[in-house]
């Protein structure tokens, strides 16, 4: 293992292999310790929604993982409908957590990643000019690591957080869950099934290969989460909320967890930086938890990336708390409210909110704004004042002129700013040769008199109705100075 490095990640989970996969695209130099000497197939997570799928196709892993699971365009306990969403993926994909770290993990070696398994993180200690780590190898040798930015992704008990000194307020939500993968005699139709009484909750999903993943909360039995879970009792809370135990047999694994909402006060100390789970835990209502850490990687990559190279413009690294702290904020938020909402014991407040919910998804403005809201899809951060509408919105996949590359989300696969001109604008002397290095110029296929730099991650950040004005070389270059650095020559390693 190198002992310097540009980037060090503590945790191989899907967010942290998602960001050394996105900074090894750029040339960064990174390494994942994982404390875990071994990948496992019992992961809690199983829903990759929509934005996150089309993360992964900007990274070329969307229709590899779609293969490996189920998409299902209705999800959640009300029916939630996404088949409307302006996407390539109107649904969500149900796939086993690790189909996901698989592909990422993949893409990170082959990209030049190291991932290093087996090897435990002790200590960190700062300075101005990087962090040094000290780890556990898996001979029981302790070594000293020295990078320039480290990034924990070391999940709800992060030793990253804790060696920080951050506090994660928050609060337990719901105690005793029953998670189990079983095999079904009479598999439900449906790709999700899910239903709330008031003696608890049951929530069947399949997981391939003739596995369904369970997960049942039973509001009569409350017990320590390292009590052993009895089959016969998620047998008779699935028939008791379903009706049928929809013949349960061969469980291969079967535990007992609790959820937390908690959320670390700031993402960012000095050179370390906190994502994922170790940033922010939420109940699983809404599936939402993988799919936010993924989109904390994609967010901190490109930033990480040009701190490293040089480039960075003043506070870019601040924005990474900025722009996802309200977001980790909001989905605890949504996945508490739908969970006390599946909760409600009494049968009059269970009845009220049913109708409440069904008359609320018909309505097409209510229900395509909860579905933009749970897939992330209509998720965008803040723009300043007076800025185009696009700004801080996500970028859509439209299609290019030229040839190759045909989308912009396969433009996107380098890990670089797109400068996207309309498809009738004239070509002038632009000003993107200072910034070539990180900067692509892509022609829209589509109509459009929008000039749009759009931010690796997919994001846009600057926009401008083209009317081929005789300044429009000045505002770009006004632009890329503001968000990608000086130019070539001036960038200060």
């Amino acid at each position: 293992m190198r002992p310097v490095t540009d980037v060090l990640i503590v945790g191989g989970g899907p967010t942290g292999l998602m960001l050394a996969g996105d900074l090894a695209a750029t040339g960064v130099s990174c390494a994942v310790i994982e404390r875990r000497d071994r990948d496992s197939n019992l992961t809690r997570a199983f829903g990759v929604h929509a934005r996150t799928l089309e993360l992964l196709d900007s990274r070329g892993l969307a229709d590899d993982l779609v293969a490996t699971g189920r998409p299902s365009s209705r999800m959640g306990w009300f029916g939630l409908d996404f088949f409307h969403l302006p996407t390539r993926f109107p649904y969500v994909l149900i796939t086993p957590q690790y189909e996901t770290e698989r592909l990422l993990g993949d893409r990170a070696r082959a990209l030049g990643a190291e991932i290093v398994t087996g090897t435990e993180a002790l200590a960190l200690r700062q300075d101005p000019d990087g962090v040094d780590l000290t780890v556990r190898e898996p001979g029981g040798q302790v070594r000293t690591l020295r990078t320039r930015y480290l990034v924990g992704t070391d999940g709800a008990h992060s030793m990253v957080r804790r060696e920080l000194g951050l506090p994660f307020p928050g609060q337990s939500v719901v105690r005793s869950v029953m998670l189990c993968d079983l095999r079904l005699l009479d598999p439900p139709a449906d790709s999700v099934t899910a239903k709330a009484t008031g003696d608890g909750f049951v929530f069947i999903v399949p997981f391939g290969d003739g596995w369904h993943r369970v997960i049942g909360w039973n509001r009569r039995n409350q017990l320590p989460d390292g009590a052993p879970v009895d089959f016969e009792e998620l047998r008779d809370l699935t028939r008791r909320v379903l009706g049928t135990d929809l013949g349960m047999h061969d469980p291969r694994w079967i535990s007992r967890f609790h959820s937390d909402e908690r959320q670390v006060p700031r993402y960012r100390d000095r050179r370390v930086f906190l994502a994922g789970d170790a940033a922010h835990v939420h109940s699983p209502a809404g599936g939402m938890g993988m799919n936010t850490g993924l989109q904390d990687a994609a967010n901190l990559a490109w930033k990480l990336t040009a701190a490293v190279r040089g480039w960075a413009p003043e506070g870019l690294l601040d924005t990474y708390h900025a722009e996802r702290y309200p977001v980790g904020r909001r989905v605890l938020r949504t996945s508490g409210a739908i969970l006390r909402a599946v909760m409600i014991r009494a049968r009059p407040l269970r009845a009220f909110r049913d109708k409440v919910l069904e008359a609320a998804t018909r309505i097409d403005p209510i229900s395509r704004h909860l579905a933009g809201a749970v897939s992330g899809i209509d998720m965008a951060y803040p723009a300043p004042p007076g800025a185009h509408p696009l700004v801080g919105r996500r970028a859509p996949d439209i299609p290019l002129a030229g040839g190759t590359p045909r989308t912009l989300y396969r433009a996107l696969r380098p890990g670089r700013f797109l400068l996207v001109m309309p498809p009738d604008a004239a070509k002038p002397a632009l000003p993107v040769t200072g910034w070539s290095d990180r900067v692509d110029l892509v022609t829209a296929g589509g109509m459009t008199r929008n000039v749009v730099l759009v931010r690796p991650d997919g994001y846009i950040a600057w926009a401008a109705v083209d009317a081929d004005r005789a300044d429009r070389a000045a505002t770009i270059r006004t632009a890329l100075n503001e968000w990608c650095g000086p130019a070539a020559g001036r960038v200060a390693h």
